[in-house]
């Protein structure tokens, strides 16, 4: 359809906003929903490929809304890259739209949204502001719900499957959702009263196949093979042989691995052979982005300097052990086809958007609590994805490695001619709902066992099965276990309703897990030390996954139970787990935090405790937010807070405590405050004192700024 044919169907606003930016025509999936309805304001759900013009569909819908019928439109996605992504490129096509976006403080109503027009938001963002009761539910005219697959994740999939049944029965908006594979999207469409559109077009045609040796097998159809081709290069193994074909053709590839290790391991590989087949100014342009990422933090680390050395050689490694910039610096390195490979890590693969000619899959097995598992058709489909750059590929390929020539065959039945999954519901869990239930409790949206029931009836979950005294049971246990831990209470002579305590209603404002407040609670009872606070911020859900098991947590654990915590304590703590729950790690958290906390240098908490830059910083943003929450209870409960404040500035500078008055200013970090402190200037107005020292440690720029900040 050429796209001058939506005159008069969109408002002209979008039409020019889409024409400026030369497109031309709608691709068949773009099509099919404008002849759905999309753009006057009907349930749509659209399942095509990466690249098929799924955003265009949605931005047709949030702006016609916000434009024709003056409502708001809110887009939701699970990821924070996806979420910034898609934020800048809607601002750059409506600069006089007011266009926000929100994925930070999950403890804030955030009232300046009321005035925007288009939101960007995480999922938990957005369910965070429902549970502060926000005024401007009612002008929703579009919510749009990106990668709507992830409803299956057993993990993020709950809160996003509530928010999507809240949203649908209570807000009067359009629904958009959007996803590159589901299996089961006539269902969803159904649930959702939507209309499907469902095309498998896609801007540039992707090959697929298993490698073996020397060989690509592409297959091109659900029964035989298409070809069998020789690819370009010297090397044996095909690993390498796949990369040096894809450099041959002046192509970049991503090769994805199940764990870091692996990621990293396959960067080295690769680098050698990448990096003789690279030019002068090519190695020139590395450089520099090679410099920039040793330099991200204070002091470089050992990962800093190996990932520096790599990206130097046209290959980088990315993973979640990455700190955000020097993720940020590979991507555009690689967009701008400096960087010839990236190899990264399956999970963080799906949130990535660096297309490339070429994905090649490395393994399809990981390890998930130790036992090993395959690779979900849905996941290995989302990888392919990546495959093809429109605007500068004819083709993309997506490859698998077979060990055996026996194996070509078996993968291609698995993966390749296979369909994806159905979404499952992951509803039905019970820790799962105890902190959903409790939010809807406290935001007095659902204040009785029977619209509870009625409500998740309404979910996913409920349209899949239909199973209400399944649903009943669920209900009562949960709100059984609320009563007891005091978050919520039965109104008295109204049997069968519910309210929130005041504590329960500051959990769920809080954003966190009742059973992890419920420790908390507990633990503010006792005095806390040093170790006590950490160990009471690490011991909760929020922080998981913990660091490995070190020896001293282990004797700091057990020596510690016996002696300082309420043993009892820790054992409900256990029980109402519902799962593998180990205290060593928890403490050997802690005691990782400790370290930092107690300026022990970056290279050496990674070495103890076996992680990596990126975790570290994960484990500070998580520990911000417990250590947070431990003071809001606190301040319910009129405990002192004053150690946990300190604390918490502590944590986040990285700092002793003889550094806090130091760091107030901007500018000065946990580096350059003990460079202060060591040369005498221990406090602000000490530095004002010592104008020419301060100078001469960080030069006369640095040192104006730092003393334009004192009075």
């Amino acid at each position: 359809m050429d796209i001058l044919a939506l005159k008069g169907r969109i408002p002209n606003e979008v039409l020019e906003s889409i024409v400026k930016r030369g497109i031309t025509r709608l691709t068949p999936p773009q099509e099919e929903a404008i002849n759905a309805g999309v753009a006057e304001g009907k349930n749509v759900i659209i399942a095509s490929p990466t690249a098929s013009g799924k955003t265009l569909v949605a931005e047709i819908a949030c702006a016609s809304a916000i434009i024709s019928k003056y409502k708001k439109a809110v887009y939701i996605a699970p990821m924070r890259a996806l979420v910034m992504e898609k934020y800048t490129e809607f601002k750059e096509a409506y600069p006089y739209l007011k266009t926000s976006m929100s994925i930070g403080d999950l403890d804030s109503s955030d009232t300046w949204l009321q005035n925007q027009d288009m939101l960007f938001v995480s999922t938990e963002k957005f369910d965070s502001l429902l549970r502060h009761g926000i005024s401007w539910l009612n002008r929703i005219g579009c919510i749009v719900f990106d990668e709507i697959h992830m409803m299956g994740d057993h993990s993020r999939g709950p809160t996003l499957e509530l928010l999507v049944t809240k949203l649908a029965n209570t807000c009067d908006a359009q629904i958009v959702a959007l996803s590159a594979t589901i299996g089961n999207a006539e269902e969803i469409a159904e649930w959702l009263n939507a209309k499907l559109v469902k095309n498998e077009y896609r801007p540039v045609k992707l090959k697929k196949g298993v490698v073996h040796d020397e060989l690509a097998y592409y297959f091109d159809g659900p029964k035989e093979m298409d070809s069998a081709v020789r690819l370009l290069g010297s090397k044996k193994i095909s690993e390498l042989r796949v990369v040096e074909d894809t450099i041959a053709q002046s192509k970049q590839a991503l090769v994805f691995y199940a764990t870091k290790r692996n990621a990293e391991a396959g960067a080295v590989r690769l680098s050698e052979c990448v990096n003789s087949l690279l030019t002068e100014e090519e190695h020139e342009g590395l450089a520099k982005v090679g410099d920039k990422i040793l330099n991200t933090l204070e002091r470089p680390t050992e990962q800093c300097m190996k990932l520096s050395n790599l990206v130097k050689k046209g290959v980088a490694f990315h993973h979640a052990g990455l700190v955000h910039a020097q993720r940020v610096a590979i991507e555009n390195a690689f967009k701008s086809g400096i960087i010839k490979a990236v190899c990264s890590t399956t999970t963080l693969g799906l949130g990535v958007n660096m297309p490339a000619h070429t994905v090649l899959v490395k393994d399809i097995t990981r390890y998930d609590g130790g036992a090993s598992e395959m690779l979900s058709v849905n996941e290995v489909t989302q990888l392919f994805g990546r495959a093809g750059r429109p605007k500068y590929d004819k083709e993309g390929r997506a490859l698998l490695i077979a060990s055996t020539k026996d194996r070509i065959e078996e993968l291609a039945s698995s993966y390749i001619n296979a369909k994806p999954e159905p979404i499952d519901s992951q509803l039905g869990m019970l820790p799962v709902l105890r902190t959903h239930i409790l939010a809807f409790i406290s935001e007095n949206f659902l204040n009785t066992k029977q619209s509870l029931v009625s409500f998740l009836m309404k979910s996913f979950y409920g349209h899949q099965y239909s199973s209400e005294p399944h649903i009943s049971r669920i209900v009562d246990e949960v709100t059984e276990e609320l009563m007891a831990f005091e978050f919520i209470e039965a109104i008295k002579g109204e049997k069968g309703f519910y309210k929130a305590t005041r504590l329960g209603k500051r959990v769920s404002e809080l954003y966190v897990d009742p059973l992890s407040a419920r420790w908390i609670i507990n633990s503010l009872e006792r005095d806390n030390d040093e170790i006590g606070i950490l160990f009471t911020i690490s011991n909760t859900l929020e922080m998981r996954p913990y660091v490995r098991a070190t020896e001293e947590a282990e004797d700091t654990y057990v020596s510690r139970m016996h002696t300082y915590y309420n043993k009892s304590l820790l054992n409900e703590y256990e029980r109402l787990d519902y799962g593998m729950y180990d205290p060593v790690r928890a403490m050997a958290t802690a005691l990782m935090l400790r370290d930092w906390a107690e300026e022990k240098k970056e290279q050496e908490i990674i070495k103890s405790y076996h992680t990596t830059p990126g975790e570290i910083f994960t484990k500070l943003n998580n520990a911000d937010w417990m250590i947070y929450s431990t003071i809001e209870l606190a301040k319910l409960m009129h405990k002192s807070v004053r150690g946990m404040v300190d604390m918490r500035v502590r944590l986040r500078y990285g700092i002793k405590g003889e550094l806090l008055d130091l760091v107030r200013l901007e500018q000065i970090g946990r580096v350059r405050a003990r460079m202060l402190y060591t040369n005498g200037i221990k406090t602000v107005p000490d530095i004002r004192k010592n104008a020419v020292l301060v100078e001469k440690l960080f030069g006369k720029e640095l040192a104006k700024r730092i003393l334009s900040q004192i009075p």
